[in-house]
């Protein structure tokens, strides 16, 4: 197959595991006969420097001529200024926003090998494997707001249509039945109006489309305990936007690290989003410490939502897995004192074993 992907390495860390992301996808492509183009654009801090604006029209102009996106990530202390007009992670919320990418896909697996890196015993993390669907679009980070300005209050509102978490629910009741068939919807029913809404459109959509998935009502609170308590139960879980922000960034820990969570942000039809769950890191960027991990991972999930190249994917994944299981390490996952495998080197060793 020929695809065009638009490339988006943004700020720190971003165009060196994005980098490595495109020489695995180049592999992928040899080895399985495919043509990827890549043509790469501008945002975040890098384009507010370059353009004045997080989010340039160019970028928007090139991304609608791909078949997907892949990016590194946006944001950094040169930009951290609140009063600014324009701030780096205004191009990220704009270009989700932009293409109505409103459901966020976060896989969470545990790796034997990486065990010793997490706070949990290694007993609670067998067969943990889960899916995080967070809704992208709605919600408090999108809902009326009021800076404080000159007053002494401000506000954000979190506001949910039935539309919106129809269309959310739907994606992850989806995604269930290709896995072990049930779904966690996390809300806050008990206090918040727009929870109670989410939860009776979740239960609707449930019973209307999906009979043979089951479903279960966990208030945010409780489930922030079970992900350290009882991880291994999860399978897919449904959550608004600030909710699935928070929680599967708790659930990061049981992978071991931030560095290894890809993530893909998704619409109605085939054209995607992809990106590493971490940030920019700025403080080890340019010294090959990053972990590519998540990038290459977002890849795989490239290959399978947005170009149906199941094989390809679990072939990416598998190599990983491999890699780990040799023994190789980058910086943040290798016991303290010992040596680790460069950012460039990591992702070499994953292209010999695809």
């Amino acid at each position: 197959m020929k695809a065009t992907i638009t490339v988006l390495p943004g700020d720190g860390i971003g165009p060196e595991v994005i980098g490595q992301s495109v020489t695995v996808l180049s592999k992928v492509a040899s080895k399985y006969n495919h043509e990827f183009m890549f043509n790469e654009a501008l945002i975040g801090g890098v384009a507010i420097d370059k353009t004045g604006s997080a989010l340039p029209p160019e970028t928007i102009s090139t991304a609608e001529q791909s078949d997907a996106i892949l990016l590194g990530a946006v944001g950094g202390p040169k930009w951290d200024n609140p009063s600014a007009a324009v701030r780096p992670e205004q191009g990220l919320l704009g270009i989700r926003r932009h293409f109505e990418l409103f459901a966020n896909l976060r896989p969470v697996k545990a790796y034997p090998a990486l065990s010793q890196f997490t706070p949990l015993r290694e007993e609670l993390l067998s067969d943990v494997d889960m899916l995080f669907v967070r809704e992208l679009t709605g919600g408090i980070y999108f809902g009326p707001r009021k800076e404080q300005g000159a007053s002494d209050s401000a506000y954000d509102t979190e506001l949910y249509t039935v539309n919106e978490v129809k269309r959310v629910a739907d994606v992850a009741f989806r995604a269930a039945q290709g896995r072990r068939k049930k779904v966690s919807s996390i809300d806050k029913a008990n206090v918040l109006a727009s929870m109670r809404l989410w939860r009776k459109t979740v239960t609707e959509v449930r019973e209307e489309l999906y009979a043979d998935v089951e479903v279960e009502h966990v208030l945010v609170d409780a489930c922030t305990m079970y992900l350290m308590t009882r991880p291994r139960t999860f399978d897919v879980i449904l959550a608004s936007n600030m909710f699935g922000d928070i929680l599967s960034d708790e659930a990061s820990v049981l992978a071991g690290s931030l560095g290894m969570l890809p993530s893909a942000s998704l619409g109605s039809g085939t054209f995607g989003l992809y990106e590493p769950v971490h940030g920019s890191a700025p403080d080890i960027a340019g010294q090959g410490k990053a972990n590519p991990i998540g990038t290459i991972l977002s890849a795989a999930m490239m290959l399978r939502h947005s170009f149906n190249l199941e094989q390809e994917a679990k072939a990416v994944e598998q190599a990983v897995e491999n890699v780990l299981a040799s023994g190789a390490r980058t910086a943040d996952i290798a016991p303290r004192g010992s040596s680790y495998l460069s950012t460039m080197d990591f992702a070499q060793a994953v292209i010999e074993q695809i």
